[in-house]
């Protein structure tokens, strides 16, 4: 009306949650791992990129989860959709990675990923919702935790020598028996692939438990190339030992190792850590990532003398059916079906294995 004040108003900037799922979020990878990855030093898993590694190499249904506000990214949560009609199905972030779950720049956004994959595990029908965090997340929707492993890693110093001179004599004196044992260490990529999952299908048969397969491994190096490495000690012609490494920026992490129990005396495992710990100086890294381990365990133990310190690691669910922890492997009513795997041919598990583990959350 004639004669009074115009009053602009402008409308706060609502938060929004958007879904990325199938082949769109390969074209968001490289945007999201802009916030995925943030400041130095920073995780390899971190990587957005791993969503289409899950999808491709598993067969897992990948959705990227974003909290956008005014246009701004501030807030990530990947997702793999694990079914299998042996096991069921479950949301988890993310699956074969030790450490993941929402990152967000406010507590509104956080909420808000966890809102949203809440709904989102509802309409899937899965039976739980694991965020595979480091610390834990404040949300009535997760209240049931794991806690029970902590996360190993040691901060690296700026030459080999350093490190050398840092550990226990009893370390050192098995990385030299391995020194004098003939063994070779070699580095690679796809070429070394094969040599690699004999030696990880061996090891996990004998431990009793179902191994991944090639497919996965192949997706991992390509889509990796450059920051993803194969590691394989022989005797002889025989792959006795292997590590995948991962070079994120500033932290290396080895998310799968493995070393044949019949070549224990050599001591090619602690020979291969020393080659891997090395690796990861002379690329100048920060940090080198040991993995996730049973506090006094055995794996726990091996990281610890290589000066490995503990770090939280907190993998929080919304379950909505059955109870916490039925599909660990730690589970009592598994114990009879290790033991059965352990004494299958080796055929039989290479050929079974990656159909098993891939309905395991």
């Amino acid at each position: 009306m004639p004669g009074r004040l115009a009053v602009e108003f402008h409308a706060v900037p609502r938060l929004t949650v958007q879904v990325h799922a199938g082949r769109e979020v390969d074209a968001n990878v490289d945007r999201l791992a802009a916030f995925a990855l943030g400041d130095t030093p920073s995780s390899l898993s971190r990587h957005p990129r791993w969503l289409p590694v899950l999808r491709d190499g598993l067969g897992y249904d990948a959705f990227a989860l974003e909290a956008v506000e005014a246009g701004v990214t501030t807030g990530y949560l990947p997702l793999a959709h694990v079914s299998s009609l042996l096991f069921g199905r479950f949301l988890v972030s993310l699956p074969f990675l030790s450490s993941n779950g929402v990152q967000a720049e406010t507590d509104e956004a956080e909420a808000a990923l966890i809102d949203r994959a809440v709904t989102l595990a509802r309409e899937l029908g899965v039976r739980y919702l694991e965020l595979r965090h480091e610390r834990p997340t404040d949300h009535p929707a997760i209240p049931d935790a794991v806690t029970h492993k902590v996360h190993m890693r040691l901060a690296l110093p700026d030459g080999p020598e350093k490190l050398w001179k840092a550990l226990d004599a009893k370390v050192r004196n098995q990385v030299r028996k391995g020194e004098k044992s003939g063994l070779a260490v070699e580095w690679g990529g796809l070429d070394k692939l094969d040599a690699f999952h004999d030696v990880i299908a061996r090891n996990m048969r004998d431990l009793g438990s179902p191994v991944y397969g090639k497919p996965l491994f192949r997706e991992i190096v390509t889509a990796f190339a450059g920051e993803a490495e194969l590691c394989v000690v022989r005797s002889g012609e025989t792959p006795v030992a292997a590590a995948l490494l991962l070079h994120g920026p500033g932290v290396t992490e080895v998310p799968v190792a493995s070393s044949l129990r019949a070549y224990n005396s050599t001591c090619a495992n602690m020979l291969m850590y020393r080659h891997l710990l090395d690796r990861a100086i002379e690329r100048r890294q920060d940090v080198f990532d040991f993995g996730r381990s049973t506090v006094d365990g055995p794996t726990f133990k091996f990281k610890k003398q290589w000066g490995a310190e503990t770090f939280p690691a907190t993998w929080q669910y919304h379950i909505r059916r059955g109870r916490l922890g039925e599909m660990r492997p730690e589970n009592p009513r598994y114990a009879r079906l290790i033991g059965l795997w352990r004494r299958l041919p080796l055929g039989v598990t290479r050929v079974l294995g990656p159909r098993i583990v891939r309905g395991i959350p």
